[in-house]
């Protein structure tokens, strides 16, 4: 609360000051003190005249309206009366002889109550001018009364009377009173029944002690509410709201209790306001406020919730305390009496006046004071003094304006605001209902017009630049207004919305409203215009867009009074719309696929008395009761306090938030929003308003970042497209709005786009509309697609209509005409002209036309016209199939041939066999490959058992086999009937068929590797029973029975194969038993029987159990045996087996199988070279062999024979001489062959010791030359490794091995070897040139510790 002004005059001091506000109006108040005048102020606290009395003031009172000021004094008769409104003074004799103490105004009526210290009364009417006397109404003091709306009056008087008198003065009741009364009011009280009409109840205060409540209706029953002593005398109270009344005590207590009967003596509120002691209470019904004064401050309650105290006042200069305490009827003004004589008043309520321009707001702060700010430019606000209290405030760029009545005061702005000047005051013709400025403009309007006019400038040049619109009274009277940078706008009640243009004051633009336009609001470009109907319509006009009508605002409220656009630059299509209690925002959406669009965005509350003077970037700057600025942010533009905290703020989800952004096209923080962690669903909200407002490009990077690869793509494709109804028609396709995009299509320069979508879309009845608008060539293909879709969902008769205008009868579009005959084909068909159908089928190329056609009759059960197509269409199976199920057996012989399906043959041959054609019959199973019904005929009915086998053979049929093994029982034919058995996995049947017909021997080769461990055990027991040991130890072998199987075979006879010794070695061998080795070993030696057996099985055992030393022994006595025999290649053959195997296993080879293999080797090599006419060679090794002469016993002489035969012939002469010495001797010569014997004697006679020298080669360790057959290196003391071609030692220039056994060759002479001979001489393996290879690097096969030394 602001102090206005205080007022103290000297002759006032010390004195108690009676005050009183002008009714209704609020401007004068009249003050009288100790002295004899009362001064009139004005509401600035500025005298305006003063009544000189002739004695100190006793009362006064104003009227009704406030006009006429009744002041009554001592020692006169009296009355005085001052005229506000011409400023005049005049008197009336009351006519009373003694003092007047009382004087009051009717509240409804020009009457005057005027009472006196001894009880008269008198009425005066001033309008008459008539006087009523009422003498002795009381008999002592009135002190004080009320008049009620209804005329009745109500006076208190010290004789302790009430009374109640009628206007005449007529009295209408009296009642007595405990005490003296005071504070008289007339007001209603609360009851459960409808009061009757009218102030009904007196209250007065009694003794200052009781509240005593008279209803006039039941004056025998009046109501005395008595108080606690704690809160000491009642100093004052008042009536308010629905009959409640707020009393003050003296001991500081504030209480509030109410009158109805219910709640009567209750106390509602209760408040120790004041420590001391409370002078006095106030109530404003306008503000809805309550004030109470004492111990030096006053505190203001709201009424609506008394707990609030909104605002606390200290006089802390008034030391004598305060004293009484009054509103202004409008409750702008409270002012407070002191004890020392004071008078402070103080502003409760500023009216709420101000305006904007741009950001620039001018506001009143004082009733004579205007600040004028701008703060989004962040200038300081400055507070001028103004000449009067205006009732209109205006303000541009550069000036404001303030005024009342008909005259306005002008100031210009200066220094970017922080000083001002006045220019000038103008009185225009009429009182002025509002105004506005621009830069150079004032625009005025009063009485229905309009004053244009320059702010400044020279006087007569102003007159020049004024105009008055309209020009035309009969265009209405102008009701509303406002300015622009370049334009005036103004709404008449005949419903037009005029623009016009500063520039040349000339009308450029009119609208006509269906109705009287009270507001208009230009956004701050004057592009647009929202105005305000009669009706509290909302209507959003863009004068300059010719194509934009005038669009309404769906559900605006009818309450709104005002209209603030946003003038942050980047948001110029929002506004926002208010009333008393909410502010709503609204976006306008220029540039979206569906047009213009205004959008309700959402709403805010506004705070209690806040008037919007301007909106900027979402925060609303109000103008508050008490003069200040205060800002609201408005809850639709939250998102922006988001994206700048990265935090939501209270209540709002993102989500909403989000929404809000989207729809005031805030699209950067809309990103914002989503980008840190958006869902799915938000970035597709985000992208579908970009698509709705044509933002292809921030599309794009939507769609990329939700991953919304296709989206991306069909932008991509129309982002460079400039005609716009063609852009919003891609978009609004893709937001799936096919109607809208067909219209904006449409409307483009590309109307085909439409037909294409239609098309797309499957919308076949809208394409063929489109078509024949746009391209009557495409009716032809849409027609084709439209029957497709038709008969896919089975309208056959509106499929077989379209296919029929499918055709286009041209031999460019040849196989759309076929698909077109194709479908007039099917559906000639379901429609049941199957004739028509069936012929078109034929005709036509398409196989698989026929194929449906074909299924179709099917399923229409023609079968013989479904066969028929099929047959044509190739589909021979099918063909078959229907002709089986009409029984056409001569058609399906026909077709067998060609037919795959082995189901089809399957029922070909059942038919046959019933009809006792078997031979077809079986050739028909078998080409349904279903053997064990061939087997089945060929068996029963065709006795052909040899074609039932060979099938079984070859297919493995278990059930086939079952079938073939009981024909062969028929024919006790029981060993084929056993393998059948078999062969169809009856095992214990064969089993017991053989026992029963001593076939054992058949089931046990049949058997052979499939059976069971039990199988092979009963056949062992079998044949154990029959003493056929040999079988019995066989299977009890293959059952892992080794004792039992070896005790079988040992209990064998002997025979020349001795199969039954090698099943033993083998069974030892997997036995891997000690004892039954044993048992074994003592079998071969004789020990049981008194027979050794041949050491070749001794060999063999040795080798089964992996004893390998023990077996090379025997292998070396075997071979020994073998060649005392003379069985030379069987020895070689046996030491051969058995180096490789040691060889193998890794195990050094005895020195003596090495030695004996090489004499044996060189042995068999000379028959090769001799042969082959290589008689050196041969010779060496007839010289190697006989110089071993003993290992070869049976054929000595032959070796040395040959020996000295081919030493002659190679030219050793001296060798061939020693070996026939050798023959000379007695126990060999009578062998010799009588051939030879001459020759021999002959050359012992006369011997020749030429000898050819041996050719030297180097040792294949250390190069050593030796001669080419020595096998020993005196240098190294080595073993050389021998060539197996020629018995020579190994060459390492000339290496090459056998691939077979590996044995090493001298290369060139193994080829020259291979060219006659086809095997190895080693292993005797097939050998050619081509498998030997030569080796460079022979140093792994040169390792001379392989042999035992």
């Amino acid at each position: 609360m602001k102090c206005v002004f205080t007022l103290s005059e000297r002759a006032w001091e010390g004195s108690s000051l009676l005050y009183k506000w002008q009714k209704t109006l609020g401007n004068y108040i009249a003050v009288a003190g100790n002295d004899v005048s009362v001064k009139i102020f004005d509401r600035h606290g500025q005298k305006r005249n003063e009544l000189s009395l002739p004695g100190r003031c006793v009362a006064m009172d104003w009227d009704k309206d406030g006009d006429i000021l009744a002041v009554i004094a001592e020692k006169s008769s009296l009355i005085y009366l001052w005229d506000a409104s011409v400023n005049k003074t005049s008197q009336i004799d009351s006519g009373m002889r003694d003092q007047m103490s009382f004087i009051l105004w009717s509240k409804t009526s020009p009457l005057l109550a005027v009472g006196t210290v001894k009880g008269n009364l008198l009425i005066y009417n001033q309008q008459t001018s008539r006087k009523i006397p009422v003498l002795g109404k009381h008999t002592k003091r009135i002190t004080c009364g009320c008049w009620s709306s209804q005329n009745l009056l109500a006076l208190g008087s010290d004789d302790r009377t009430l009374s109640i008198s009628n206007h005449e003065g007529d009295t209408v009741r009296q009642t007595s009173l405990r005490g003296e009364p005071a504070d008289v009011y007339f007001s209603v009280m609360k009851t459960d029944e409808r009061s009757s009409g009218g102030e009904s109840t007196v209250s007065v205060s009694v003794g200052k002690k009781i509240l005593f409540l008279f209803n006039l209706n039941d004056p025998d029953n009046p109501i005395e509410l008595a108080f606690q002593p704690r809160y000491g005398n009642i100093v004052s109270y008042r009536w308010y709201g629905d009959g409640y009344i707020l009393i003050g005590f003296s001991h500081g207590y504030f209480v509030v209790i109410s009158t109805h009967i219910r709640e009567i003596g209750q106390e509602l509120y209760q408040a120790h306001n004041h420590k001391d002691c409370l002078k006095s209470v106030a109530i404003s019904q306008s503000l809805n406020k309550a004030a109470s004064c004492g111990d030096n401050s006053i505190k203001i309650h709201d009424l609506s919730e008394l707990k609030d105290i909104s605002n606390v006042v200290h006089l802390d200069d008034e030391t004598k305390g305060l004293d009484q305490l009054n509103w202004t009827d409008d409750g702008q003004l409270l002012a407070i009496s002191t004890q020392s004589g004071t008078l402070h008043v103080f502003l409760t309520r500023l009216p709420i006046l101000g305006n904007s321009f741009g950001t620039r707001l001018a506001y009143l702060t004082s009733l004579l004071e205007v600040t004028v700010s701008n703060q989004v430019e962040e200038e300081t606000p400055v507070a001028i003094e103004v000449e009067v209290e205006p009732t209109f405030i205006a303000v541009g760029p550069n000036h404001f304006a303030v005024g009342m009545n008909n005259r306005a005061w002008f100031y210009a702005v200066l220094d970017h605001g922080t000083r001002f000047i006045r220019l000038k005051d103008i009185e225009y013709l009429g009182t002025i209902a509002s105004m506005c400025l621009n830069s150079e403009y004032a625009a005025a309007l009063f009485e229905g017009k309009v004053q244009l006019h320059m702010i400044e400038g020279e006087e007569q040049e102003e007159k020049k630049q004024m105009k008055l619109f309209p020009n035309d009274n009969s265009k209405g009277r102008i009701l509303c207004h406002a300015l622009t940078a370049d334009f005036l706008y103004y709404g008449t009640d005949a419903g037009g919305v005029v623009c016009v243009l500063l520039k040349d004051w000339q009308e450029v633009n009119s609208y006509v409203h269906t109705v009287g336009v009270r507001k208009v609001f230009p956004d701050p470009n004057g592009t647009r215009l929202f105005f305000i109907d009669h009706k509290s319509g909302g209507f959003l006009l863009s004068p300059g867009n010719a194509t934009d009508s005038c669009f309404e605002l769906p559900s605006f409220s009818p309450t709104i009074t005002g209209v603030l656009w946003e003038n942050w630059p980047a948001d110029r299509g929002v506004f926002v719309a208010y009333d008393d209690d909410k502010v709503y925002t609204y976006a306008v959406h220029k540039t979206t696929i569906y047009g213009l669009q205004v959008v309700l965005v959402g709403s805010t509350a506004l705070p209690f008395s806040h008037k919007p003077l301007l909106l900027y970037n979402g925060e609303l700057k109000c103008q508050t009761p008490s003069g200040k600025i205060s800002e609201v942010a408005l809850g639709t533009h939250a998102f922006l306090k988001a994206s700048v905290n990265a935090k939501s703020p209270v209540g709002q989800e993102p989500g909403q938030q989000l929404s809000q952004a989207l729809l005031l096209k805030r699209f950067p923080e809309a990103w914002d929003l989503c980008k840190p962690a958006g869902s799915v669903a938000e970035w597709a909200e985000l992208g579908r308003a970009c698509l709705v407002h044509m933002e292809v490009e921030l599309a794009i990077q939507v769609y990329r970042m939700s991953g919304n690869v296709g989206m991306v793509m069909s932008l991509q494709d129309i982002q460079g497209i400039e005609d716009r109804n063609l852009l919003a028609g891609h978009l609004a396709m893709f937001l799936n709005d096919y109607n809208l995009a067909q219209d904006l299509y449409l409307s483009s320069s590309r109307p085909i786009a439409a037909l294409e979508m239609r098309r797309d879309l499957l919308h076949w009845d809208s394409a063929l509309l489109l078509a024949k608008r746009l391209a009557e060539d495409e009716i032809p293909f849409i027609s084709k697609e439209y029957a497709i879709h038709l008969e896919f969902i089975g309208e056959y008769m509106n499929a077989l209509a379209h296919y029929e205008k499918g055709l286009t009868q041209a031999g460019e579009f040849q196989e759309h005409d076929e698909a077109c005959q194709a479908g007039v084909a099917r559906m000639s068909i379901r429609m049941g002209d199957i004739r028509r159908g069936v012929g078109q089928a034929i005709q036509h190329p398409s196989r698989t036309l026929k194929k449906d056609c074909g299924a179709i009759l099917e399923s229409m059960k023609q079968f013989s016209e479904a066969a028929q197509l099929y047959e044509k269409g190739q589909y021979y199976d099918k063909a078959a199939s229907v002709y089986i199920r009409c029984k056409n057996w001569a058609k399906v012989g026909e077709l067998l041939p060609q037919v795959n399906s082995p189901k089809i043959h399957l029922q070909y041959a059942k038919a046959k066999e019933m009809d006792g054609k078997y031979k077809e019959a079986a050739q028909a199973y078998e080409s349904a490959r279903d053997w064990d019904n061939v087997i089945r005929v060929l068996l029963d009915h065709l006795n052909s058992p040899e074609d039932a086998v060979r099938i079984v053979r070859e297919t493995q049929s278990i059930d086939g086999a079952k079938m073939v093994a009981r024909f062969f029982l028929r024919l006790n034919d029981y060993g084929s009937a056993i393998q059948f058995l078999v062969l169809s996995q009856c095992n214990d049947e064969a089993f017991q068929l053989a026992q029963q017909h001593g076939q054992m021997e058949i089931y046990a080769d049949i058997i052979g590797s499939e059976a069971t461990q039990e199988d092979y055990q009963s056949i062992a027991l079998y044949f154990e029973g029959e003493k056929k040991h040999l079988q019995a130890g066989k299977f009890f072998l293959k059952c892992s029975q080794y004792s039992r199987a070896l005790k079988h075979f040992l209990k064998c006879p002997n025979t020349d194969d001795n199969l039954a010794i090698e099943m033993a070695i083998e069974t030892v061998g997997q036995a891997k038993d000690f004892s039954l080795t044993n048992q074994l070993i003592d079998y071969l030696m004789g020990e049981s029987d008194g027979m050794p057996k041949d050491a070749k099985y001794l060999f063999r055992m040795y080798m089964a159990l992996q004893r390998y030393q023990e077996a090379a022994r025997a292998a070396i006595v075997i071979a020994r045996e073998e060649q005392c025999a003379g069985n030379y290649r069987n020895a070689h053959d046996v030491l051969f087996s058995m180096y490789t195997e040691l060889q193998t296993q890794k195990i050094k080879i005895p020195a003596e199988m090495a030695t004996n293999l090489m004499i044996l080797h060189s042995y068999i090599l000379v028959k090769i070279h001799v042969k082959r006419g290589d008689h050196l060679k041969g010779a060496r090794m007839l010289i190697r062999v006989s110089n071993n002469i003993s290992k070869f016993p049976s054929h000595i002489v032959p070796i040395l024979t040959s020996a000295v035969i081919e030493c002659h012939r190679a030219g050793l002469k001296n060798s061939a001489f020693s070996f026939a010495a050798m023959l000379m001797r007695p126990e060999y010569r009578n062998k010799i062959d009588p051939k030879y014997r001459k020759k021999l004697e002959a050359m012992v006679r006369r011997p020749d010791t030429s000898e050819l020298d041996e050719e030297t080669t180097p040792c294949p360790f250390c190069g050593f030359q030796l001669p080419q057959n020595e096998l020993l290196c005196i240098s190294c003391k080595n073993n050389l490794p021998y060539c197996i071609a020629t018995g020579r030692h190994m060459l390492k220039e000339d290496w090459s091995v056998c691939p077979h056994c590996e044995f090493p060759a001298l290369y060139s002479q193994f080829m020259l070897l291979l060219e006659t001979e086809s095997v190895c001489p080693m292993c005797s393996e097939p050998l050619s040139t081509n498998q030997v290879k030569k080796i460079s690097d022979c140093s792994s096969y040169l390792q001379p510790d392989q042999l035992e030394q």
